[in-house]
């Protein structure tokens, strides 16, 4: 069984997909891919790579965090990044938010993301401990849409 999760904040997904999915009986967590919007949508350090890692990387542990997850719960971040060489300067930011063992991490470089002022994209895998894992409420899920 897999159950989807869309917390309230960071943003509201605005299509066929859902912020995270959950595997099995809870533990294992994949989250949709985090950008640096806000709440409202709305980009956060347009034109600044260090800004939105770092909002990206908030939206990720605001993600986990709603189902009882911590950033040393993840296992794998693959990043999607319009410049790897402005990504390679964020290693700093990335230090605020994981210790060793760090996850796994491969670094792709795209053309563009969906939308042209964002500049970074980072998709998570987690194994959150059944101690702290929280189920979302069933009235909490997004409607069937089979």
């Amino acid at each position: 069984m897999v159950d989807a999760v869309n917390p309230t904040g960071p943003w509201s997904p605005f299509g066929a997909f859902s912020m995270a999915v959950i595997q099995g009986d809870g533990q294992v967590v994949h989250l949709k891919g985090q950008v640096a919007l806000d709440e409202s949508g709305h980009v956060v350090g347009a034109g600044d790579m260090r800004a939105q890692v770092r909002k990206t990387l908030e939206n990720i542990r605001h993600v986990l965090a709603s189902i009882g997850g911590r950033m040393s719960d993840v296992m794998s971040l693959v990043h999607y990044s319009t410049d790897i060489e402005q990504f390679m300067g964020t290693g700093d930011i990335r230090k605020e938010f994981f210790s060793a063992p760090f996850p796994v991490t491969p670094t792709i470089e795209v053309k563009r993301l969906y939308r042209p002022d964002l500049m970074i994209e980072i998709t998570a895998a987690a194994e959150i401990p059944r101690s702290r894992f929280r189920r979302p409420p069933a009235d909490a899920q997004p409607p069937d849409r089979r």
